[in-house]
């Protein structure tokens, strides 16, 4: 993890935990905010399941970790964007989408339908998450 000034104003960047070379971040934190990057619908062995329901439970999932190694949850996001290839996929995916919440709040949701994704990619996504794990008195 890289950290940049101090106070409220340091900037943590989190790298991928993967050894994969990325021209990006996994995360970017400032203060108690986490800022994760897009999550696609690729598992570790680099498969893209076909259905959109499976496809936006994998990019959930792969949020999840990503919120966990950057101290926050599903339970903490802030703000989501989703992006969808299909306008047909919405019913099928929002289902999905709900079930992956279960108990937890569903957080304030835009979704945008755009051209197309490389491959057999239909759904990409992003959050904005608070921290969970602050030090105390922070």
């Amino acid at each position: 993890m890289e950290v940049l000034g101090a106070g409220m104003n340091q900037i943590a960047r989190l790298d991928h935990n993967d050894g994969k070379q990325r021209s990006y971040m996994a995360a970017t934190m400032i203060g108690d905010l986490v800022f994760p990057c897009g999550q696609i619908p690729v598992d570790a062995e680099g498969n893209t399941p076909k259905s959109i329901s499976e496809q936006t439970e994998l990019c959930l999932a792969n949020l999840s970790k990503s919120l966990k190694r950057a101290g926050s949850s599903l339970g903490s996001i802030l703000q989501i964007t989703v992006y969808l290839a299909h306008i047909d996929d919405f019913e099928e995916y929002d289902s999905a989408y709900r079930k992956s919440f279960d108990q937890l709040p569903l957080p304030p949701r835009t979704t945008l339908f755009v051209q197309a994704f490389r491959g057999e990619k239909r759904i990409e996504l992003t959050a904005i998450a608070a921290k969970e794990n602050r030090e105390q008195g922070s």
